[in-house]
């Protein structure tokens, strides 16, 4: 079965849901259940073996997950002797003992469930009588590596969160940046890397501190797997939301990532990656939303730290944080003795017009500036995302600009090239389209 094929079997047992649940949260259901699917299968071949070295050790007082990972030869592993097949046996204790299983996870996966809040909806399945129904359709599911390998089952997970975003389009823009734009963004990232990218064992990272729910890191991951199969991109990323935090782990967990990369909690307030420098960097923060929750902690950064922390350049007005993350994403810039770094961030307009001369906007641009970090901005089509019709913009940033574009900026407008959807998707309705080849 394709990777498209999996997906569209997947989609339709949404269909059972129809009536119990809102189209816009099938996604919580189908998601965490495609997870658990996937998991079991990955851990199948090692599952007898976990199953021995846990009853051996389990009573000796020992921290165990060393023990069980090496067996499992995965980042993560699960004790129990359930599987969704045999949880079909016991239909009256089907609720417990799913619950029983999803517990036995190692802490990293089980947390993935836990923010999805998994346990809620399989108490309202049971409720509903969907329980058995959905258990059942995932229990027949082959999510098996040796039939979908890591890339293809991550195009498979992808292309879901993808069909839920754009389900349920009046909310999918606070976390979810469309694939156009994604595709577009992460392609200014790397081309001009194409030389690197393609040599033997390359190894680089990439890092988004506004991960939503991983959808620049599965396209920067997509990409350089379309460019060299042999390349290993190792993502990172921080987020807010706990559902969107929980699905861009799942997503990782899919593709084989150390999902411990992953970080939940706010990037601004506080950064957990805070002692890590990154090749490249993807963005799309929230436009124009005020930082006043974090207002005390970044001025008392840029206060106590100045240059030495993140924000020692300037602080925007308390009314819009883009500007606070395209710091951030400098700060995390490798020395160019080390390769440099690049950035591509999504922006709206008022980082580039926003605040007269002295004030804190227009101090950051003097900084990016004088220091020729900013390498391109595209100006982009209106009504290309989800939420919000405004004109947004593509920077595209490097410490290590090629000896042409030294001292230079380019701009490129690109405000006329949006193709009109036959369909709108909330306030998206123009879309960016590869040109096709010949």
């Amino acid at each position: 079965m394709s990777f498209s094929s999996t997906a569209a079997f997947i989609w339709s047992v949404a269909d059972l849901l129809r009536g119990d649940y809102k189209q816009s949260d099938y996604g919580k259901v189908i998601l965490p259940f495609t997870l658990l699917r996937r998991l079991e299968c990955v851990l199948e071949p090692t599952r007898d073996a976990v199953l021995v070295e846990y009853e051996a050790r389990k009573d000796l007082g020992i921290p165990l997950e060393v023990f069980l990972t090496k067996k499992s030869s995965q980042s993560f592993y699960n004790t129990s002797r359930f599987s969704l097949a045999t949880l079909l046996a016991d239909p009256s204790n089907l609720r417990d003992n799913i619950e029983s299983y999803i517990a036995d996870f190692s802490e990293n996966a089980r947390e993935i469930f836990e923010r999805y809040k998994f346990n809620e909806q399989l108490a309202y399945l049971d409720e509903s009588n969907l329980l058995y129904k959905i258990v059942e359709k995932f229990a027949n599911v082959d999510l098996h590596p040796d039939a979908i390998s890591n890339h293809e089952m991550g195009l498979v997970f992808e292309e879901l969160i993808r069909r839920f975003a754009e389900a349920s389009n009046e909310t999918a823009g606070e976390h979810f940046t469309p694939r156009d734009i994604v595709r577009l963004t992460t392609s200014l990232l790397f081309m001009g890397d194409d030389d690197v990218l393609t040599k033997a064992g390359v190894v680089r990272s990439l890092y988004d501190p506004t991960a939503g729910t991983g959808g620049f890191l599965s396209s920067g991951t997509e990409y350089v797997h379309e460019m060299n199969r042999d390349a290993k991109l190792v993502t990172f990323g921080q987020e807010l939301n706990p559902e969107s935090y929980a699905i861009c782990k799942a997503d990782m967990l899919i593709k084989g990532q150390d999902v411990a990369n992953i970080k939940y909690g706010n990037t601004l307030s506080d950064d957990q990656l805070y002692d890590k420098k990154f090749d490249y960097m993807l963005s799309n923060p929230p436009f124009g939303v005020e930082w006043k929750k974090v207002e005390k902690v970044v001025k008392d950064e840029a206060k106590l730290k100045g240059f030495d922390g993140r924000f020692g350049p300037g602080l925007p007005r308390v009314s819009d944080g883009s500007l606070l993350f395209l710091l951030h994403l400098i700060s995390k810039m490798r020395r160019v003795s080390e390769g440099g770094s690049r950035i591509g961030i999504i922006l709206n307009g008022s980082p580039l017009f926003t605040g007269g001369a002295g004030s804190g906007e227009s101090e950051i641009r003097r900084y990016i500036l004088e220091n020729d970090l900013l390498e391109a901005i595209v100006a982009m089509p209106t009504d290309m995302f989800f939420n919000t019709g405004i004109a947004t913009y593509i920077w595209v940033l490097s410490n290590h600009k090629a000896s042409e574009r030294q001292g230079k900026v380019q701009l490129i407008n690109a405000s006329g090239l949006g193709e009109s959807m036959r369909k709108s998707l909330g306030s998206k309705r123009k879309e960016l389209k590869e040109p096709s080849t010949p």
